[in-house]
C-alpha cells in the first residue's frame, strides 16, 4: 500500500489468509501489571485474550436485500455499519463513548447481503461505515471519529495538547501499515513483520507515563486500534497459538483497560464467531489459490 493511501471502509473484510509455514513471535514470562505482588496471577490471566460472552439484546436488526428502507435525509442522523466490520466498529465506538445513542441511529447491514437502497439512496460508494448527518452523508472510518468528536457534544476524544496531537497524528496515519504488516505475516509472506508492527505498538503506549492509553487518557487513537487489534489477539491465539501480549506489557494492560471501557465492550465481537470467520475465509482463499 503506497504512503497516504487509507483503507478504511468496509466492503467485504480483507482476508488475513494463513500460510502452512510455521510463524512464531518471541515469548516472555514478564508482565509489570499494577499490583505487581500478584505478578504470578497477573501473569496467566492477562496473556489470554478475553472471552466474553457478547450481548446482543441491545443491538437492533441486521438489515439485507429484503429490507426496507428508512425515511432517509428526513433530519435524522444515522450511522451505518457491519456489526462484523472493522472499520465500521470504530465509529460505533466513538458515538457509544459520547453517549450518543439517542442521537445517532444505528443501522447495521449484512455485508454479503446489502439491500440495494444503500447504494442507490444513501451512499453511492456501498460501504460502512457512513453516517448520515444534516442530510449528507460521510464516510471513511478515520474521517468519521474525527467527525463525531468535533460536530457532537460528549466527553472529548481529541488529544488534549500540542504534543499529543502530533503524536496523534501519526499513529493515525500508521494504522494501515499496521495493519497490513499483520495481515503479512498471517498470509505467510512476510515472518517478521507482524512483530515489528506490535513492538512499535508497544513502544507508542511508553510515550506518556500518566495512563494505559496512548496519549494518557482515552482517546481517537485507542478507538482507531482496537477493533483490529482485537481480531489480531484472538486470531494469533487460537490459529497460531501465538499470545501477541508475550514480552508486551504496555499492551497488555492497555487491552486490560480497554476491556473496562463499555463504549467499546459493547461492540466487541464474539470470539468463537470471528476467529470460524477468519478460517472460512483463510480455507476459501487457500482452495482458491489451489485451482
Amino acid at each position: 500500500m503506497s504512503a497516504g493511501v487509507r483503507v478504511s471502509v468496509c466492503s467485504s473484510y480483507p482476508s488475513l489468509a494463513l500460510s502452512s509455514r510455521d510463524v512464531s513471535l518471541p515469548s516472555s514470562s514478564l508482565y509489570f501489571g499494577r499490583n505487581r505482588s500478584n505478578f504470578d496471577i497477573d501473569l496467566k490471566l492477562r496473556t489470554k485474550p478475553v472471552l466474553a460472552v457478547i450481548s446482543s439484546s441491545s443491538r437492533v436488526p441486521v438489515l439485507d436485500s429484503s429490507s426496507e428502507p428508512p425515511q432517509v435525509f428526513d433530519g435524522s442522523t444515522r450511522l451505518y455499519i457491519s456489526y462484523t466490520c472493522p472499520f465500521a466498529q470504530r465509529a460505533w465506538i466513538a458515538r457509544n463513548y459520547k453517549g450518543l445513542q439517542d442521537k445517532i441511529e444505528l443501522v447495521p447491514f449484512d455485508l454479503k447481503n446489502r439491500p440495494a437502497w444503500y447504494k442507490e439512496k444513501v451512499y453511492p460508494a456501498n460501504k460502512v461505515p457512513a453516517l448520515e448527518h444534516n442530510n449528507r452523508v460521510i464516510g471513511e472510518s478515520l474521517d468519521l471519529i474525527k467527525y463525531i468528536d468535533t460536530n457532537f457534544e460528549g466527553p472529548s476524544l481529541a488529544p488534549n495538547s500540542a504534543e499529543k496531537e502530533a503524536f496523534a497524528d501519526e499513529l493515525i496515519s500508521y494504522t494501515d501499515s499496521f495493519s497490513k504488516a499483520v495481515r503479512s505475516t498471517l498470509s505467510g509472506s512476510d515472518s517478521d513483520a507482524a512483530d515489528a508492527a506490535f513492538d512499535y505498538i508497544e513502544q507508542a503506549l511508553s510515550k506518556f507515563k500518566q495512563g494505559p492509553f496512548f496519549l494518557d487518557q482515552f482517546s481517537l487513537v485507542d478507538v482507531a486500534y482496537i477493533p483490529f487489534i482485537e481480531r489480531y489477539h484472538l486470531i494469533f491465539k487460537d490459529v497460531m497459538n501465538v499470545d501477541i501480549t508475550s514480552g508486551r506489557p504496555n499492551l497488555a494492560l492497555w487491552i486490560e483497560e480497554m476491556n473496562t471501557i463499555e463504549a467499546y465492550t459493547e461492540t466487541r465481537q464474539d470470539p468463537q464467531e470471528l476467529v470460524e470467520r477468519h478460517k472460512k475465509r483463510a480455507q476459501a482463499e487457500a482452495q482458491s489459490l489451489s485451482r
